[in-house]
């Protein structure tokens, strides 16, 4: 039962809700990729994404536990990074987008599928994944899990999604 409890605590925290009204626009200017983007950025393969319904958003963190999925007016406000980019999700076996980052450097990136398009997180349906694909518990990983490092073009991603599975499972789909 302490696990569950644990675990609503740690919602807000995995669906990027915070206590300061937050606006759903921000960071997507910056994270947004041109035509042509050459870089600095992240291409982003999504593995394992269970249907096409919804949305699916990736979000730009700093690579330390005091900034990664902090608030994103909080982040910005203090100068820091943060890039958002939210789009239908796309037909292909396996997504390919695309989030433009500062610059050369390490960085934490979490990526959700809102499957009702809701704009929250919703343990029952929806899926979430992150950089360097850390084994998933009751909490959000640390940071140094989820670091990535991104040179100064175009660096490639692959985030394996991860779903409810059971009633107290959360990881990859498993496919027949």
């Amino acid at each position: 039962m302490k696990r569950i409890v644990f675990l609503g605590a740690a919602l807000p925290l995995l669906a990027g809700a915070a206590q300061i009204q937050t606006s759903p626009e921000l960071g997507k200017a910056e994270g947004q990729c041109r035509p042509g983007e050459s870089g600095p950025a992240f291409l982003v393969d999504l593995v394992g994404v269970k249907d096409r319904a919804g949305r699916v958003k990736i979000e730009v963190y700093p690579a330390t536990d005091g900034d990664f999925l902090a608030d994103d007016n909080i982040l910005l406000m203090a100068g820091k990074t943060f890039r958002r980019v939210e789009v239908p999700v796309p037909a292909e076996p396996v997504p390919r987008l695309c989030i433009r980052i500062p610059g050369p450097g390490t960085y934490a990136v979490t990526v959700l599928h809102d499957r009702n398009a809701d704009h929250k997180f919703s343990l029952s349906q929806d899926g979430v994944g992150f950089s360097a694909n850390p084994r998933l518990g009751w909490s959000k990983p640390k940071a140094a899990a989820v670091a990535v490092n991104a040179g100064g073009g175009l660096t490639t991603l692959r985030v394996v999604m991860n779903y409810r599975t059971g009633l107290f499972s959360f990881g990859p789909l498993k496919r027949s």
